[in-house]
């Protein structure tokens, strides 16, 4: 199974948002980006991400699910861009911040921390498992 992070602006939609749509999940539509569509088509049914809200937070905040794999983006009147669609799996124990990921040497590579821009982004096995576990521990006090 890949592994996915799906950023958005809470204020546009949140993971509260997502969370409110159940088992029917929700399209990740709105998307227009080449390099983010063509990460999108290489997902499949039951690959897991995690749900991080950019701009507002700066903290990956729950797992998502993809249900449907790529197809077209409802939103979009160009058929060249296409959409997965996710169903909220679970929150995260706590938030993860960017601020944190950036200060563990363990994600040095991560797309994340290189190409900020991008809103649809691999996560390596590895990444996720240190995100889970700093996720199930206490932030640190600043």
């Amino acid at each position: 199974m890949a592994r996915w992070l799906f950023k958005s602006e809470p204020d546009a939609f949140s993971w509260d948002d997502l969370l409110a749509r159940g088992e029917a999940g929700e399209e990740w539509n709105g998307v227009r980006s080449v390099q983010a569509r063509n990460i999108m088509r290489q997902m499949k049914i039951g690959d897991q991400g995690f749900f991080y809200h950019s701009n507002i937070g700066k903290e990956a905040v729950g797992i998502v699910e993809v249900i449907a794999e790529a197809h077209p983006d409802s939103t979009a009147d160009d058929p060249r861009w296409e959409c997965v669609d996710l169903r909220a799996v679970r929150p995260l124990e706590r938030p993860v911040t960017l601020s944190e990921i950036k200060a563990d040497p363990r994600f040095s590579d991560m797309v994340l921390v290189r190409n900020s821009r991008l809103s649809v982004q691999p996560v390596t096995d590895a990444e996720w498992d240190a995100i889970l576990e700093r996720a199930a521990t206490p932030a640190a006090k600043d």
